[in-house]
């Protein structure tokens, strides 16, 4: 927050024209649910010509097997269709983008250590009294000397 007063603004009043400017960061929370339902595919792969061509034709010939679906049917069981008739044709033309993978240097200990800083952060919001705080900094310590350790003997 920015906060300035400036003097030189008279408006015939002993006070002073103050300026403020606030920065509010909103935090979104992201669905958990959406998170691990939803395929992310490889939309790189559009930029080679050919991958772009296969797409295209795998489409169209998709979209060509609904141009005989009746008008009678349901809007909801229609979209549904469309849906899966543009994820199967990503699916085979595509494929699935792969997801980022840890450092080789994480390895199975390095979340336990990541839950216990977590622990030592909980218990001092909970009871912020000076053994905490200095529990939580040997933690915190302890925790980067691991993490500096293991990236300098991958």
């Amino acid at each position: 927050m920015d906060v300035r007063s400036f003097r030189g603004a008279d408006c015939d009043t002993d006070h002073y024209l103050v300026i403020v400017k606030v920065r509010e960061r909103l935090a979104v929370g992201k669905q958990v649910a959406q998170r691990f339902d939803r395929q992310r595919f490889n939309l790189r792969k559009l930029n080679k010509p050919e991958v772009r061509e296969q797409y295209q034709i795998e489409i169209t010939n998709r979209f060509a097997a609904l141009e005989n679906l009746s008008d009678d049917e349901d809007v909801d069981r229609t979209w549904e269709n469309i849906k899966e008739n543009i994820k199967t044709s990503a699916k085979v033309s595509l494929d699935l983008h792969e997801l980022k993978q840890n450092k080789p240097w994480f390895d199975e200990e390095c979340p336990g250590f990541l839950d216990q800083k977590q622990r030592a952060k909980m218990q001092w919001i909970q009871d912020p009294s000076q053994s905490n705080v200095d529990n939580l900094n040997n933690v915190r310590h302890e925790v980067r000397r691991h993490f500096r350790k293991k990236r300098r003997h991958i």
